[in-house]
């Protein structure tokens, strides 16, 4: 599954509006943000970096005013991780990631369904962009934010939310389009006032049932906690294997 996640990862770059490849690596960056969870870098399945390689990629980024920043699954590509850390990175994160197959895929039922709404309006957008900015704690509402998430639902991926009874968003998840027959789901995230509802869970089935609709064969997710793993695990997802994030400081 490792390298079908990776094969994922460098498919899923080459959509950013900016693509460099260089040495057997992808980076991806987005002009709209300097957010190092949207600009980063990951090497191509089985990829053999060269000091040199390395040296060029560290580049790409500087002359952006970037940190260079790498995520992958380091099964996929066992040679890169050495030739990062020769050259200083360190690593900020590793990060199991769970895999749902058709066949696994557990759709919550009566009074633990909620209904999964696919924004289709400027204001919906807008407050999806918001929950999760409360959700997560780690970015702010911006326009910017919230047509990224047009991008991704027009794109081919899938956006989903949960209406609070004010009509805004209680909580959110996306998916990327499917490649090379996977696809990841991020951004599970719910407001705090409506945590313990089943917001993640109907969200997260939904959308990955929208994926198998399309075509994946499968759909993997990371989990931030063992309160979120379990969730994830009752819709179907199972562990299969981590994910590596290294970058170099100034």
């Amino acid at each position: 599954m490792g390298t079908d996640v990776q094969g994922f990862a460098v498919a899923n770059l080459r959509r950013r509006p900016v693509l460099i490849e260089t040495g057997g690596f992808v980076a991806g960056f987005d002009p709209g943000t300097t957010s190092p969870y949207i600009n980063y870098a990951t090497p191509l399945p089985a990829a053999r970096p060269t000091a040199r390689d390395v040296r060029e990629l560290i580049e790409a980024f500087r002359v952006r005013g970037l940190k260079p920043r790498l995520e992958f699954a380091p099964d996929a590509a066992p040679a890169v991780e050495p030739a990062l850390r020769a050259a200083g990175f360190t690593v900020e994160a590793v990060h199991a990631y769970l895999v749902c197959t058709p066949e696994r895929l557990t759709i919550p039922r009566g009074t633990a369904a909620l209904p999964v709404a696919v924004p289709a309006t400027d204001e919906d957008y807008r407050a999806i962009d918001a929950a999760l900015s409360e959700a997560f704690g780690e970015f702010a509402a911006s326009p910017e934010g919230a047509d990224r998430l047009r991008r991704v639902q027009e794109g081919g991926g899938a956006v989903g939310f949960v209406r609070a009874p004010d009509g805004g968003c209680a909580g959110a998840a996306t998916c990327s389009a499917p490649a090379v027959g996977t696809a990841e789901l991020a951004g599970v995230g719910t407001r705090p006032a409506f945590r313990g509802r089943g917001v993640a869970a109907s969200v997260t089935a939904a959308l990955t049932e929208a994926m198998f609709a399309r075509g994946a064969r499968s759909v993997w997710l990371e989990y931030s906690g063992e309160g979120s793993r379990r969730v994830y695990e009752r819709v179907g997802y199972e562990p299969r294997g981590t994910r590596l994030y290294l970058s170099l400081d100034d």
